[in-house]
């Protein structure tokens, strides 16, 4: 009589990883040649972004005073789903400093029409991203010192509603969410000068 139970996996023996995580992983794994502080920070990007998009996301869902409003978005767009959109939208455009180590930012991946398995210009992944991390250095520590000084990066006064106007354990976890995107453009900026000597070494 044949048994209908599957094998036991020995105690301590590791489980092989799934088709889609080894996927993922040879997707964005390091090519060779980057060094490993290189790897740390390409990877640390998407995660200087997350705790402001979960922040934005909680409060557009649990906070009365916001849930619902639309503001100066068109009626059709609930606040709420702009939040999410806008929130997915940062990590996406984060997640893109991985490619700067990865095969995807050296050769062209397979689901793009005509380019697929071409050899990517250095140009073309290293001047968006520099000028992404020259952007974004720029703005976010303009806010800071905006916020710092209680005024908007229009020279006016922060709005009575806003987080770091009125203080509190508010303002404290506001600028613990916020503060890490300090971090995205000098990270992005030092991955992409990696980037460019890597593929100029090669050829």
């Amino acid at each position: 009589m044949t048994s209908t139970f599957s094998p036991v996996t020995p105690s301590g023996a590791a489980r092989p990883p799934g088709r889609m995580r080894t996927v993922w992983a040879a997707a964005h794994a390091p090519v060779a040649g980057v060094p490993r502080w290189c790897r740390i920070a390409a990877y640390a990007v998407p995660f200087t972004v997350l705790p402001s998009s979960v922040w934005r996301v909680l409060v557009a869902f649990v906070d009365e005073d916001t849930a619902g409003k639309t503001g100066s978005l068109p009626s059709w767009l609930p606040g709420e789903v702009y939040v999410v959109l806008l929130s997915a939208l940062s990590e996406l455009v984060a997640f893109t400093a991985v490619g700067l180590i990865a095969g995807w930012g050296e050769v062209f991946p397979r689901w793009v029409p005509l380019l697929r398995g071409r050899r990517m210009p250095t140009a073309a992944a290293a001047w968006p991203a520099a000028f992404g991390a020259v952007m974004l250095t720029a703005l976010w520590t303009a806010a800071y010192v905006a916020d710092t000084a209680g005024v908007t990066l229009r020279g006016e006064p922060l709005p009575p509603d806003y987080p770091t106007a009125a203080g509190g354990w508010e303002s404290a976890v506001f600028h613990v969410c916020y503060a890490p995107l300090l971090l995205w453009g000098p990270l992005l900026g030092a991955v992409t000068v990696a980037y460019v000597r890597r593929r100029r070494d090669v050829g």
